[in-house]
């Protein structure tokens, strides 16, 4: 079965009930699971701090009323590996977009460390309980422990529809970083890293779908930081050799920072896509699956059933300094 009709299988089955873990199986992904406790004790020589907080306005500079930004998610989004609030995904995703829409962004992070998809619907609650200050954009980042704990790919999808669904239906724009390959991490080895691969991706194409159905837009983070953390573990990793370290999370963020500036309509959009980065539009699922197997690639909806498939250019991101007070202007 091609890997566009497995998406397309648990996406639906996430829209009418049912359905399972995908081709895998239970025991399969109990196995992978186990290696994956093991990798984290066998690499972590430290423990990760808690993630910093970052909440609070970017781009003090700028003139105008404030851009709100609301991160959602596990660990990733909440920054988990570093010490400095400047250092997290969303202090360099607030700074980046200050810079770039030349105004002050409001930062809220509601992130959970550990968290699964369903605690989405607490932290979408936490978010939209001041109907005057909902976000103008969503950045979630989810999907790694629920392969860890064997959440049903089904019930994963479901959740995060409905998440995105209540966050577009409160007018708030909605970008989500698909489930990361867990096949990049060390020391998992084959056949259990293509294992755990192929069920990320799995559920990195199922998310896709449902995220675009819903309106939302996706980036997939794939393997983005796999081939950093490879030659550069020292560098990529964290305080607990586990989550990554301000380098790897600012590459997450260079990679994210173009489709959440193009949905508030402060990053130009190409007047043509380039056939020479196999952009193009394609039935969701084929671009869902096409996206899960290239890190750093969106996908967003087009009239149905097709979606639109595009390589941004990133920019480099420095790492702002500490606290929220200064931003990070993303180089050209």
């Amino acid at each position: 079965m091609s890997r566009a009709r497995v998406a397309r299988r648990i996406a639906a089955g996430a829209a009418y009930g049912g359905g399972g873990l995908g081709l895998l199986g239970v025991a399969a992904v109990g196995v992978v699971l186990a290696e994956v406790q093991l990798a984290k004790r066998s690499v972590g020589g430290g423990v990760a701090p808690l993630p910093p907080a970052a909440d609070g306005l970017y781009g003090r500079a700028f003139d105008g009323v404030p851009l709100r930004l609301a991160l959602l998610g596990d660990s990733t989004a909440a920054g988990q590996g570093v010490r400095r609030a400047g250092q997290t995904p969303g202090a360099l995703l607030a700074s980046g977009l200050a810079q770039v829409a030349e105004r002050s962004v409001e930062l809220r992070n509601v992130a959970l460390p550990g968290a699964r998809s369903d605690d989405l619907e607490r932290q979408v609650t936490l978010l939209l309980a001041h109907p005057g200050r909902v976000p103008d954009v969503c950045v979630l980042m989810i999907g790694a422990n629920d392969v860890t704990h064997r959440v049903p790919l089904t019930a994963s999808c479901r959740y995060l529809s409905e998440a995105v669904r209540r966050l577009r239906d409160a007018g708030t724009e909605v970008v989500v970083g698909t489930c990361p390959d867990l096949g990049t991490i060390e020391p998992v080895y084959q056949p259990l890293r293509w294992l755990a691969r192929r069920l990320s991706r799995q559920l990195a194409a199922a998310q896709t779908i449902v995220v675009v159905e819903q309106g939302g837009r996706t980036v997939s983070l794939g393997d983005l930081l796999g081939p950093e953390f490879a030659a550069n573990p020292r560098e990529m990793f964290g305080a607990d050799n586990y989550h990554p370290s301000a380098e790897g999370y600012a590459t997450a963020a260079m990679a994210m920072l173009p489709t959440v500036g193009a949905v508030l309509d402060v990053w130009p959009e190409p007047e043509r896509l380039e056939a020479d980065r196999r952009e193009g539009v394609l039935p969701v699922a084929v671009a869902a699956a096409e996206a899960a197997a290239e890190a750093g690639t969106e996908v967003t909806g087009a009239r149905a059933p097709w979606a639109l498939l595009r390589h941004r250019r990133r920019r480099r991101l420095t790492t702002p300094a500490p606290g929220p007070d200064v931003a990070a202007a993303p180089e050209g």
